[in-house]
């Protein structure tokens, strides 16, 4: 039950703010709105503010923002005019309205890795040797486990990610290592090789390697405000990329669609994070945040991404697309859609059952 609460919360956090940016930008342009729902089915509380019902409704898988006119321009509720009208409006201003929605959960992912790194500083992996490998470089330039590294050709090194960066650029080079080994310091020479390693992704890349392993030491550095932001908007862009690799990987059929998980291992990943505690669950929530907002501007037609293709075509050809063409298209989006969850739902259920069968 704990597992399912934090993951309603956490679902249910990222869907408000998702159709926040709906909401945000329809008011703004001085569209109408009658309904402001997070679940959808049957309406369960609430309550109206003007014009407009903000309430929960029975399936809390998902929301919704109810747009005055969105689907029939003539269809106006009692108290709205034809001016509050979504499909009256021009395109670019329909375009801005579906935007927001997958944009606000770009910008919560950015606020919470900004809050994250403000408010418990920045892990930094030290450069200190855990072990070296056997005939490795590292073995045969005399490296031994204990040692940290300083500096690699003169460039101080404070984490091991910079340290492995001049290996990688070094293309086998010989580079100049500075190291600290209990009260000396010594100086060696290490030629990186050239090896094949397996991506995030399970693919084969050349990299150069030295033959060494990380200590597992670490340090926490406080961060400012503003140099939060900073790493932050780096940290974001790191789960953006990613996000969007996984995506086209998946496409490449690179990622089997075995790993491809819905709303069952949402709330598993959300269960283990509350146990490691609130940094990890509000990291979690960011990158889930990502991968909705990616999600959403996939040119699906059900989807935001499919709606803001439709707003482009229109403004490039000055005409709305052929209603008989955009309704083919809904319905092959919406079938993709449903095959998507249909998947997901079993991959789902397929994990539970192999680690039951397992246990």
């Amino acid at each position: 039950m704990t597992t399912v609460i934090y993951a309603v919360l956490v679902l249910g956090a990222l869907i408000f703010f998702h159709e926040l940016g709906h909401f945000a930008v329809a008011r703004w342009l001085g569209m109408g709105v009658s309904r402001f729902s997070l679940g959808f089915g049957p309406r369960l509380c609430g309550l109206k503010r003007g014009q407009t019902d903000y309430c929960l409704s029975l399936v809390p898988l998902g929301g919704y923002v109810a747009l005055v006119g969105e689907s029939d321009e003539n269809d106006i509720p009692e108290g709205f005019t034809a001016r509050e009208s979504f499909s009256l409006r021009p395109a670019w201003q329909r375009l801005l309205v579906v935007a927001a929605g997958p944009l606000a959960n770009l910008l919560l992912a950015w606020l919470l890795c900004w809050g994250l790194a403000w408010g418990w500083g920045e892990t930094r992996i030290l450069p200190d040797i855990g072990a070296v490998l056997e005939n490795s470089a590292a073995q045969e330039a005399g490296i031994q486990a204990g040692d940290r590294v300083i500096s690699v050709d003169g460039r101080p090194v404070a984490t091991w990610k910079e340290m492995g960066d001049a290996i990688a650029a070094s293309e086998g080079a010989p580079l100049h290592f500075e190291l600290k080994r209990g009260d000396d310091t010594i100086s060696v020479t290490l030629t990186a090789r050239e090896s094949v390693r397996k991506t995030i992704f399970g693919e084969d890349e050349k990299a150069w390697v030295a033959g060494v392993r990380s200590s597992g030491a670490f340090e926490i550095e406080p961060l400012s405000f503003w140099q939060a932001a900073h790493a932050g908007t780096a940290r974001t862009w790191e789960l953006i990329d990613l996000t969007w690799q996984g995506f086209v990987k998946l496409a490449q059929r690179v990622v089997p669609m075995d790993q491809v998980g819905g709303p069952i291992m949402i709330a598993q990943l959300v269960g283990q994070s509350a146990e490691a505690g609130l940094a990890a669950v509000l990291g979690l929530a960011a990158l889930i945040s990502i991968n909705l907002g990616i999600l959403n501007l996939l040119p699906v037609p059900v989807l935001d991404g499919g709606q803001i293709v439709f707003c482009l075509l229109e403004m490039l050809f000055r005409r709305p697309l052929n209603e008989r063409a955009r309704g083919i298209a809904m319905r092959v989006g919406f079938f993709l859609l449903v095959a998507l969850m249909i998947l997901a739902t079993y991959n789902d259920i397929a994990r539970i059952v192999k680690t039951w069968t397992a246990g």
